[in-house]
């Protein structure tokens, strides 16, 4: 890109008055600077380098500043971009940031601002990735440099400078959480709770409580008053896993809490006012739900401020020899091994493979494959042997599935003549195995609600302690 001395900006605008200003008020500031005068000749001069920062407005006579951040980032995914509009709008600045823009300013332009906007943004876009622990599943961090992934990195470091609600619509295993970890990390909250509520983990008759607390004498056993989730991450933020399998019953209350930061415990009359940050995530599509009236479309709305995502693995099957790397190291480091070795066959088993359970089902492969093998010299063979005595899920083109936004259903091939309830319960126990027994993981990779899962587990047998 550029030298570490001098950063480089390219000022995309239709008016020849504000190219002549901005270029001077850059020049003063040191930059290396480049003029366009709309988009085809923004595109042109984006084929021919790279630029640390684009500003370009939104509106031009051949076309708009959104092609010419999409161009930018088809280049050069590390590109910062800030928009400039005469037409500010709440409906521009929601495009913006869902493709990507990491500020947005409108016309006229305070010179002061656009400098202090400028820094700002390079700061964020240039930042490392945080290295975040997630302690429900096998620990690791958001690992990769695939254009897919640092997009949805970068969309999401815009998004911690909002302060708006976020809704991450992801497949199972994708890092949704870490990803909203990343956001609360990079915000002025960072310093402040961040508080997970998984939506699917809870009965129905506790997640009210547990969300806003309860007076004493509320229900049988309430001996105290107790705060809620919402409470103990006043000031920071709260995360709402799996929102999709919030109770219709619950939504309205929710919803108001959301539109007003207030709410009143369960079995008590006062109100009581937050100051908090809200993220929610999902593996299936609440668009679809809302069609079939499983879910409050003023709610979907309400939580839809900044939409973000990540890509499933399979989309970015570059990462995979990166993070096989990773996860080994990190289990041997564990185990108080030596460093693994991975055998180039080995790797290119691992990118072939469906792995419909995205990073988390590669994460536990990989930590069953350390543990077991035996060996530090992982081959091949260690590959085939694991999945001979685990059924992988076949590659959706292979095996269709019923799709939800987010969830691909792991499903098995039907073997002639084994009655349907024996699959069943083998894939089950396979998904379980698969996922060291963690319910939660299980349901996500098989795409069914954890009371289903559990109701599944009653179903054939299967011994309750052993998952968790």
């Amino acid at each position: 890109m550029t030298s570490d001395t001098q950063s480089s900006v390219m000022v995309v605008d239709d008016e020849p008055g504000i190219r002549t200003a901005l270029k001077a008020n850059f020049l003063r500031h040191a930059w290396q600077v480049e003029t366009a005068s709309g988009v085809r000749e923004a595109m042109r001069k984006l084929e021919d380098r790279d630029f640390d920062l684009v500003v370009t407005d939104i509106r031009m006579p051949d076309g708009t500043g959104m092609e010419v951040m999409r161009a930018a980032r088809k280049t050069s995914p590390a590109t910062a971009v800030i928009l400039l509009t005469a037409y500010g709008s709440v409906p521009d600045a929601v495009n913006a940031m869902r493709d990507g823009a990491l500020d947005y300013l409108t016309k006229p332009i305070s010179f002061d601002q656009l400098q202090a906007t400028a820094a700002q943004v390079m700061q964020r876009a240039q930042q490392p990735i945080p290295t975040i622990h997630d302690d429900a599943a096998a620990p690791g961090d958001i690992v990769g440099r695939s254009p897919l992934l640092l997009r949805a990195l970068q969309r999401a470091r815009a998004a911690a400078g909002t302060g708006a609600d976020v809704l991450i619509e992801a497949e199972s295993g994708t890092g949704k959480e870490l990803l909203a970890r990343l956001i609360h990390d990079a915000s002025n909250r960072s310093q402040k709770p961040f508080v997970a509520v998984n939506c699917a983990a809870l009965p129905e008759t506790l997640l009210e409580s547990e969300l806003f607390g309860h007076g004493r004498g509320a229900f049988t056993g309430a001996v105290a008053s107790r705060p809620g989730k919402f409470e103990s991450a006043d000031g920071g933020t709260i995360l709402l896993d799996e929102i999709g399998e919030m109770p219709l019953n619950l939504q309205p209350k929710l919803l108001r809490a959301l539109q007003e930061r207030e709410f009143q415990r369960l079995g008590e009359g006062r109100s009581v006012r937050v100051d908090i940050r809200v993220i929610a995530t999902t593996n299936v599509s609440l668009s679809e739900m809302i069609e079939r009236g499983q879910f409050r479309a003023d709610l979907y709305y309400r939580l839809n401020v900044i939409p973000l995502s990540m890509p499933p693995l399979r989309e970015r099957r570059d990462d995979i020899p990166v993070l096989a790397r990773h996860f080994a190291e990190q289990f041997a480091s564990q185990l108080r091994l030596g460093v693994p070795r991975l055998d180039p066959e080995f790797l290119n088993r691992l990118q072939a493979h469906a792995w419909p359970g995205n990073v988390r089902e590669l994460a536990n492969f990989i930590r069953r494959v350390i543990t077991l093998s035996g060996t530090l010299d992982i081959d091949a063979q260690c590959f085939d042997s694991e999945f001979h005595n685990v059924a992988p899920a076949p590659r959706p083109a292979q095996t269709p599935a019923r799709r939800t936004t987010g969830t691909t259903r792991a499903t098995i091939p039907a073997a002639a003549g084994t009655p349907i309830r024996e699959l069943e319960k083998l894939h089950l126990e396979n998904t379980l195995a698969l996922t060291d027994g963690n319910r939660t993981h299980a349901a996500e990779m098989l795409g069914i609600s954890l009371r289903t899962l559990r109701n599944k587990i009653r179903e054939y047998g299967l011994p309750p302690r052993r998952y968790a």
